[in-house]
């Protein structure tokens, strides 16, 4: 197979997509096929500032409008000599990616028609190490009739997560996407399920793939798979995994999936990752086709670049539009930073610990996926070494480093390190081993996995104690036990960003789980086909789930579900800068009544700077000030609702009127007021409008310098 290159390598520091792709938000230009010539020409994504069909209103053909784009689109190329586009796009926004020398480039910024020239880029996906675990999920109903569309690695179709699912009822008759043929893939893999699937390379480049990458919507390295099945997986599923059992649902497994594949994996890992170029492609098509939620677990720009204007178009075709905050941490600000799109930061998830009894009172705790307890004498895998095998070699577990005479029927304690944390216990299982301890030889997170023996996973103190107490006493017999003892509240991750507080809107709108998240693998990523998944990646999928949920259950604009999602958030404790509404919580959501809606034609104004705030379910302020909002009683009674001030400390803040009495369908605007910013400082706190039912709709405020 002949594949064309358009891009050389560049330093995305990645790692395999399963392992630990930690969305560092550092993105590398990408150098398109005749990036060596003379004139260095590179692919360059090109905005028009005339909206794309989606971003229209009125009666007009949309292929005349297309055409009429197309035309614009290929006199402006004219007027610098480019050549033929790479891509166009007319549906999300009027644009191009096409290959430009620097001078053409700013040739093309300088004309008055052109919004935006960025040179084509790659990203990491929001994925990151997970230090906790959570179980099957439970079974659900929602999302009948809507259609999630996931831009991501692409999708494995086989899993069962994805087979027909009976009472779907009939495809939605405003969806027009369709599976295109393509290697290892015909039309007939998609199902009343999976409705659409294509493919998007040229930006990221066919040689620059791996070989074992097929050039379709098949996902092998299976982070498309995990994101689609927690947003839209079939319900009564049955998980079938090393240490788990149990029936899997989706968010929302009603609901049909059609998956954009824009993201790939290069033969060396630091390369993997999403150009830009494909994903304005992949989001420009799932306008087209006409998907109900968009779920983008991408990581994004600072500011507004061609994505987010592509994901503009997404939102005013009528998509909910759900993307990652990235995994950054400390390191950046979270990212999605526009008012259109729902940015979704992490939670770091209650799950259940274990740990290692030795006997007489004493345990080493740590973390364990198995909930049945293992017990047998111990033994050190350096110890045990296969003939022709080093100690280091079994030390870490390799495959077949193990001899199998003194490893059967023993719980093998191995150091994490050089090997895959699952191929230890793959290991250890191979030579009869009936459990395994693996312990951090470093500073590290725990993580759990789906092991093929019951285990352990210890932090760098105790797995130090449990070898020391072993060094004296070998064949000690201990005790692998699950804890039913619950962890810490959840809380924001570590790894989850916060908002820049010198922004124009809050972000991350709200939090969701992100940490363990069970989800279908292909087997070409397990064997069992489960793997956890962690990240804002994760979260974003649980929120894009409980989108489809709102839209099939309530019938509400994009904009009202945005709202109502962010307003039914539970405080968890975190200020709101890194939190944003609070804690996802669909069930909360399904019975929301009060929200903030944004008119169709608002985002594009808020774009051009001609209104300066957009009708936001929180508030950012720089310093004193008041702003205003509006309100809007989208329930089915009319209601009085209160205001309640909380968790501000440097500031006063006030709400006029401070209660609000609505009719089904009635609005009202209220001003909230901060003075004291000369005591300096950043602050937080919230408003909370509370019905006389005591349901609940909180709008987080920042106070920034």
């Amino acid at each position: 197979m002949v594949r064309r290159g358009r891009r050389a390598r560049c330093g995305l520091a990645t790692v395999p997509l399963l392992v630990a792709l930690t969305g560092a938000l550092a993105v590398a230009p990408l150098s398109a096929a005749h990036g060596d010539d003379a004139e260095g020409a590179a692919l360059h994504l090109v905005t028009f500032d005339e909206p794309g069909t989606a971003g229209r209103r009125g009666d007009r053909d949309p292929a005349d409008v297309r055409e009429q784009l197309r035309d614009r689109q290929d006199s402006a190329l004219a007027r610098v000599s480019a050549p033929e586009p790479v891509y166009r796009w007319t549906t999300a926004l009027s644009g191009v990616a096409v290959e430009l020398t620097d001078r053409q480039a700013t040739e093309l910024r300088s004309q008055p028609d052109v919004a935006l020239v960025e040179q084509n880029a790659v990203r990491p996906l929001a994925t990151a190490a997970a230090p906790a675990a959570s179980a099957p999920a439970p079974q659900g109903r929602g999302g009948a009739g809507v259609v999630v569309g996931v831009v991501d690695t692409g999708i494995w179709p086989e899993s069962p997560v994805f087979g027909d699912s009976p009472g779907i009822g009939p495809r939605p008759a405003r969806f027009v996407g369709a599976c295109t043929p393509a290697e290892d893939w015909d039309r007939g893999v998609c199902n009343d399920k999976l409705v659409a699937a294509a493919w998007f390379v040229d930006g990221f480049g066919e040689d620059a793939v791996a070989a074992d990458e097929p050039l379709s919507p098949r996902d092998v390295r299976g982070h498309g798979t995990q994101v689609a099945s927690i947003a839209a997986g079939n319900a009564g599923v049955t998980v079938s995994a090393p240490g788990l059992r149990g029936d899997y649902s989706g968010v929302a497994p009603r609901a049909r999936l059609a998956a954009y594949k824009a993201c790939w994996s290069a033969p060396d890992p630091e390369d993997d990752g999403c150009a830009t170029a494909d994903l304005v492609s992949a989001i420009d098509r799932a306008t087209r086709d006409g998907v109900d939620v968009l779920n983008l677990s991408v990581a994004g720009a600072p500011g507004i670049d061609t994505v987010e204007r592509a994901l503009l178009g997404a939102a005013e075709a009528g998509t909910v539009v759900m993307a990652a905050a990235g995994n950054d941490g400390a390191d950046g600000y979270a990212t999605h930073v526009s008012p259109w799109v729902t940015t979704v930061g992490g939670l770091t998830s209650v799950g259940n610990a274990g740990g290692v009894v030795l006997g007489r009172g004493e345990r080493l705790d740590g973390l364990m996926t198995a909930r049945r307890p293992v017990r047998a004498a111990a033994v050190v895998a350096r110890d045990i070494a296969a003939p022709g095998r080093t100690a280091r070699d079994a030390a870490r577990c390799a495959p077949g480093s193990l001899d199998a005479a003194r490893a059967s029927g023993r719980v093998v304690v191995c150091e994490r390190g050089v090997v895959g944390r699952v191929a230890k216990s793959a290991a250890v299982d191979l030579a009869g081993g009936v459990g395994m301890v693996l312990v951090n030889v470093r500073r590290g997170e725990l993580a759990h996995d789906l092991h093929a023996v019951p285990t352990v996973h210890l932090g760098r103190g105790a797995g130090r104690t449990l070898l020391a107490r072993l060094s004296s006493d070998r064949g000690r017999t201990i005790t692998l036990a699950p804890s039913d003892a619950r962890r810490s509240a959840p809380r924001v991750a570590g790894w989850s960003p916060a908002g820049d507080p010198q922004g124009s809107v809050l972000k991350p709108d709200l939090v969701g789980g992100g940490t363990g998240v069970l989800s279908a693998v292909p087997p070409t990523v397990a064997e069992a086909r489960w793997a956890f998944l962690s990240g804002t990646s994760a979260a974003t999928a649980r929120a894009s789930g409980a989108a489809a949920t709102l839209l099939a259950r309530r019938g509400w604009s994009p904009d009202v579900v945005r709202s109502v999602l962010a307003g039914s958030g539970r405080d968890t404790g975190d200020s709101v800068i890194r939190s944003g509404s609070g804690a996802l919580d669909l069930r909360a959501a399904q019975r929301g009544r009060l929200a903030h809606t944004v008119g169709p034609r608002t985002y594009r104004r808020w774009l051009a700077g001609k209104v300066d705030e957009v009708n936001a379910p929180s508030l950012l302020f720089r310093g004193d000030g008041t702003a205003k909002r509006r309100v809007t009683n989208v329930g089915g009674r009319a209601d009085t609702w209160r205001a309640e001030v909380s968790g501000f400390e440097r500031h006063a803040v006030t709400v006029s009127p401070s209660t609000v009495t609505l009719r089904p369908g009635r609005s009202a605007t209220y001003r909230v007021t901060v003075s004291g910013s000369e005591m300096g400082g950043l602050d937080d706190g919230a408003i909370t409008w509370v019905a006389g039912d005591g349901s609940r709709v909180r709008v987080p405020v920042a106070i920034g310098r």
